[in-house]
């Protein structure tokens, strides 16, 4: 089974579609995530065949690897250490939630460690008294 997810996310990264922003290259500041054109006149939101395609059903990714990171694993937010109880390290990995400080950060990272979960955002933590102890 483990082949098979691989193949699929393979393959979703292959068929995966660009749908460019209307205006993306006129104007530097615009980001380049697909946002919905609303204009009256817009081009774009009429469809027409050179302005750029829009997402559709038919673009999404085989449901069975749907919202798998590409390393394989399920990805499971944790923000604090009793939710990575139950996890299994095979097929689900962790992201530390952005809100989480860097004390239970790195109590996190250490307990998933102990598990042998992969951790998707680690982050090096260094402890204030090493810091101070580096100036002397």
């Amino acid at each position: 089974m483990a082949d098979e997810i691989k193949r699929l996310i393979r393959a979703r990264a292959r068929n995966r579609a660009t749908f460019k922003r209307q205006g993306i290259s006129r104007k530097k500041k615009l980001e380049d995530v697909w946002r919905r054109p609303r204009g009256l006149q817009s081009k774009q939101r009429r469809q027409y065949r050179a302005k750029g395609r829009h997402p559709k059903p038919g673009f999404g990714a085989p449901a069975r690897v749907r919202g798998f990171h590409p390393s394989g694993y399920e990805e499971v937010r944790v923000c604090n250490v009793a939710d990575l109880e139950g996890l299994d390290a095979a097929t689900q990995a962790v992201r530390i939630g952005g809100t989480v400080g860097n004390r239970k950060r790195e109590a996190i990272q250490v307990k998933s460690l102990e598990y042998g979960l992969k951790v998707l955002n680690p982050k090096e933590i260094v402890s204030p008294e090493a810091e101070v102890t580096d100036d002397e």
